[in-house]
């Protein structure tokens, strides 16, 4: 049986001791970081399969480390806060959280934060490791009778350019991150049809995506941001109850 990796970024020593001495007692192996930047590359470079993350750093706060993991790696992450205000936890969920902890916690919760979440992401990885062999598959066969994708789509506002990478709105270029790219150009390409986020998730994030279905709602969100005239009310991508969302072109 493989050894899970953890990474715990902490700059309190007293409560950075417990959470290791607990991990390790359960079997993981555990690596720490004091301060932001330094738990930023370090989970670059060790790639664990869950950061548990303070959000109050030194040099970077945690947030921001949450946010740059999410776009580059989409490592799942557990936040550790001394707030549990509703607004600290939306942006916590908001960067890409997939959960959180509130100082002072138990040994005891924060173990079994860790193991669910730990269930949650190896489930998940099985699943679209499959999902992308079948999509792999159908590719193949797609390019073997001469399927031709256009590389640039158009609406009457927008227009996204698969080859150069870009997209604009009214002319004007957006700045994206590469997962927003991804996710536009799957809804651009399936118009007007209710899809899932457990679809979204296969189709865009693919079989190393490690996270749960907040992740979609969270660059639906961003989107919107960039794309509806009035985000808070949009027309471009809608929410389609209890199925997931729709492109309206």
């Amino acid at each position: 049986m493989v050894t899970k990796k953890i990474l715990v970024v902490e700059d309190d020593p007293v409560i950075l001791e417990a959470v290791v001495y607990n991990l390790e007692a359960e079997g993981y192996k555990v690596d720490t970081a004091s301060d932001g930047t330094d738990g930023l590359e370090a989970a670059r470079k060790l790639r664990p399969d869950i950061v548990l993350l303070d959000i109050m750093l030194p040099n970077m706060s945690g947030l921001d480390v949450c946010r740059l993991l999410k776009d580059e790696l989409d490592q799942p992450i557990i936040l550790m806060t001394a707030r549990d205000a509703e607004i600290d936890v939306l942006n916590g969920f908001d960067c890409g959280a997939d959960d959180y902890i509130t100082k002072p916690f138990s040994m005891r919760l924060m173990r079994a934060r860790v193991r669910a979440l730990l269930r949650r992401s190896t489930k998940l990885e099985t699943e679209l490791l499959a999902a992308h062999e079948d999509s792999v598959a159908y590719r193949a066969d797609q390019k073997a009778e001469g399927s031709n994708v256009a590389p640039i789509i158009k609406t009457d506002r927008i227009e996204l350019d698969t080859i150069a990478h870009e997209i604009k709105l009214d002319g004007q270029l957006l700045e994206v991150r590469p997962r927003e790219f991804e996710l536009l150009e799957f809804f651009m390409r399936h118009p007007r049809q209710a899809l899932s986020r457990e679809l979204l998730l296969e189709s865009v994030w693919g079989y190393e995506f490690r996270g749960d279905t907040r992740t979609v709602d969270v660059h639906i969100r961003w989107l919107r941001k960039k794309i509806e005239v009035n985000p808070a009310i949009p027309t471009r991508i809608i929410t389609v109850r209890s199925v997931g969302y729709k492109f309206m072109p």
